[in-house]
C-alpha cells in the first residue's frame, strides 16, 4: 500500500474516533468520570513516551543532532502555550458540569488541534511507516478521552446528540486535511521539522493539560473519601506508567 493510502486510511480512522463521544449518552456521570481519568493518565504517558522515545530520536536521526531539532521542539511547545494563553484553548477532561457552555469554540479549537496533529502524523508517515503508525497511536490515545470530554460538554451545553456527533466528526476531519497537506508539501519541503515540532506539541499537552488533572491535590475530605481518592490516584499512576512504558518497550523492539 502506498504512503498516501496509509495516510488516508489512518486519517479517516482518527476522524472516526470522534464517534466515541456518543458513549457519554449511555454512561452515567460517575462511570464516565471513573473511565475518563485513567484514560487521561494513559494518554499523558503515551504522549510523553511517543515524543521522547520515538519522535525526537527519529528527528535526530533524520536531521542530525543539530540545534535546529531542539528549536523546533521548543517551537512546538510554545505554539501550543500561546494557543492556550490567547485563544483560551484548554482541553479539560473533568465532569461536564464544571464547564461553561463553549459550543463552537470547542469545535474550532478541536479543528485546529486535529489539523496540527494531522500535519505531524502525515509527516511521520512520509518519513517512515513505523514512525507514522506509532505517532498515530499516540495521538489516538489522547483523542479518545478528549472526544469523550468534549462531546459531553456539547450535549451538556444544549446540543442535540445527532448534531454534536456530526459536528464533532466534521471537526475531526481536519486531521485528514492536515495529514494530506503534509504529504503534498513533502515533494517540495523537507517535512522532517514537523517531527520535533509535533513532539513539542505532545509534551505540552501532556505536561500542561493532562498531568495537572491527574495530580490535583486531595482536598480536605473524610477518611473514607481520602481512601477512595488515593485508590483512584494509584489507578491513574498505573495507567500513566503503562502508557509511558508501552512506548518505551516499543522503542526498544523497533
Amino acid at each position: 500500500m502506498s504512503t498516501l493510502a496509509w495516510i488516508v486510511v489512518f486519517g479517516l480512522a482518527m476522524s472516526a474516533l470522534a464517534l466515541v463521544g456518543g458513549l457519554t449518552t449511555v454512561l452515567s456521570e460517575r462511570t464516565l468520570t471513573r473511565l475518563l481519568m485513567p484514560l487521561v493518565a494513559l494518554a499523558a504517558g503515551s504522549l510523553l513516551g511517543g515524543a521522547l522515545f520515538h519522535m525526537l530520536p527519529e528527528a535526530v536521526e533524520e536531521s542530525g543532532n543539530e540545534l535546529s531539532v531542539y528549536v523546533w521542539l521548543v517551537a512546538g511547545f510554545v505554539v501550543f502555550f500561546l494557543l492556550e494563553q490567547y485563544l483560551h484553548w484548554h482541553h479539560c477532561h473533568r465532569p461536564v458540569e464544571e464547564h461553561a457552555p463553549l459550543g463552537y469554540l470547542i469545535l474550532l479549537a478541536d479543528g485546529l488541534h486535529n489539523f496540527l496533529g494531522g500535519l505531524a502524523v502525515g509527516a511521520a508517515f512520509v518519513i517512515d511507516l513505523r514512525v507514522g503508525i506509532v505517532t498515530w497511536l499516540v495521538a489516538a490515545a489522547h483523542e479518545v478521552p478528549q472526544e469523550l470530554g468534549d462531546f459531553g460538554i456539547l450535549v451538556h451545553s444544549g446540543w442535540k446528540t445527532g448534531s454534536a456527533l456530526a459536528y464533532n466528526v466534521a471537526s475531526a476531519l481536519t486531521f485528514l486535511v492536515g495529514a494530506l497537506a503534509a504529504y503534498a508539501l513533502s515533494d517540495t519541503v523537507d517535512v522532517a521539522f514537523l517531527l520535533p515540532f509535533a513532539a513539542g506539541n505532545f509534551i505540552y499537552i501532556a505536561a500542561a493539560d493532562l498531568v495537572p488533572q491527574i495530580t490535583s491535590p486531595v482536598a480536605c475530605r473524610t477518611p473514607t473519601d481520602r481512601t477512595l481518592v488515593l485508590r483512584e490516584k494509584l489507578e491513574q499512576t498505573l495507567a500513566f506508567a503503562v502508557g509511558l512504558g508501552a512506548l518505551f518497550v516499543t522503542a526498544l523492539l523497533t
